[in-house]
């Protein structure tokens, strides 16, 4: 049997030749940005007819310029996001995502590249390639990654197009939708479990750039001292310019010359901090926690396997995820654009790295 010839797959100009218009209408017409209002409806029908009848590979936005809904909702992230194995950072929430969209009844689409030649680095990614918006291929989209382009989540913002962060995310010039942990209470609720083991003097130590993630973890850690009844002292609430840099003298000073008998710390993405403080007790010079009780504010990376079992909160990643989708779909169902807002709490990890402290001030086993 002679199998059959492959078609070759239809473009804007295969469409722009077929409508008899030019094929900058029809990039126009198929990307459906704010200029392509000025085109006349007979054009936009005729574009739209030719695109349905060669089987255009982005039809299905052609059929939402017509008013119906394509029952796509995207998933961007700014940096990749692929696991390495089911104990990837990421993996929960793409877990959520994927579940919860199928279980709404709508097909994920996953947008990853920034259309260059060469594979994008996190810093090269871009929602905007040639000026235009990518995502609109879908009625939506959840949003995901650190490194994001604050620009792009404005132009976003702009254009009332329907997308939800996983996190909490802030722009200048507008208000966005997102789902995010909890850290406020999270951390707070830490703090008190500290202070009922009767420290006094915590120490936080708090990641070098200004996120709203560390702005949060500061709020906590600044109301859980004063629902103790603690003084805030500023002297302790540190920053390191690279995690690696820590070192059981920096813990030694704290606890010597600050008097501290717990830390508080905030993980870093790739692991050096926890790596950093694991080493350190190693060595018997700091032991937690008998020298000094630590706690971290959230999950360390998963993909590095874990020697203690570091006291924390986790973040409810894959819940995240899916209230992420749900209220994409919520957005989508309304006809007001306005931005939704949802945290979700963490859960609290006992683990063995705090006790209480000894009489002296000293912590103990």
């Amino acid at each position: 049997m002679v199998p059959p010839e492959r078609r070759r797959r239809s473009t804007q100009r295969d469409i722009a030749r077929q409508a008899g218009v030019s094929q900058a209408t029809v990039s126009l017409v198929i990307s459906g940005g704010a200029a392509s209002a000025q085109i006349a409806e007979s054009t936009r029908r005729a574009v739209l007819a030719a695109a349905e009848e060669l089987g255009y590979a982005a039809n299905v936005a052609a059929r939402s310029l017509k008013g119906g809904r394509n029952r796509l909702l995207g998933l961007y992230t700014f940096e990749s996001v692929f696991p390495t194995d089911q104990r990837d950072f990421y993996y929960p929430f793409l877990l959520g995502v994927e579940a919860e969209t199928a279980r709404q009844g709508y097909d994920l689409l996953l947008f990853c590249s920034d259309g260059g030649e060469s594979g994008p680095s996190a810093a090269e990614r871009s929602i905007y390639v040639g000026g235009s918006n990518r995502l609109k291929i879908a009625d939506g989209c959840v949003l995901l990654g650190r490194n994001v382009r604050r620009e792009e989540l404005s132009a976003l913002v702009r254009e009332d197009f329907p997308f939800v962060f996983v996190g909490r995310r802030e722009v200048d010039d507008g208000e966005l939708s997102y789902v995010a942990a909890d850290y406020v209470s999270a951390t707070a609720a830490l703090v008190a479990e500290l202070a009922l083991l009767g420290h006094r003097r915590i120490l936080y130590l708090r990641a070098l750039e200004d996120s709203e993630p560390t702005r949060d973890r500061e709020e906590g850690y600044r109301r859980g001292l004063a629902e103790a009844g603690l003084a805030l002292d500023e002297a302790l609430i540190r920053s390191l310019a690279d995690p690696a840099d820590l070192t059981v003298e920096h813990l030694e000073g704290w606890i010597g010359g600050l008097g501290i008998t717990a830390l508080l710390v905030e993980p870093t993405e790739d692991n050096r901090l926890t790596e950093a403080l694991a080493t350190m007790a190693g060595t018997e010079r700091v032991r937690f926690p008998q020298d000094c009780s630590l706690a971290l504010l959230g999950d360390p990376p998963s993909w590095t396997p874990e020697l203690r079992n570091w006291t924390r909160f986790s973040l409810p990643r894959a819940e995240m995820a899916g209230e992420a989708v749900r209220l994409l779909i919520e957005l989508l169902d309304q006809e007001s654009c306005e931005p939704r807002r949802l945290t979700v709490p963490c859960a609290f990890v006992p683990g063995d790295s705090i006790g209480p402290v000894r009489a002296g001030g000293r912590p103990g086993a």
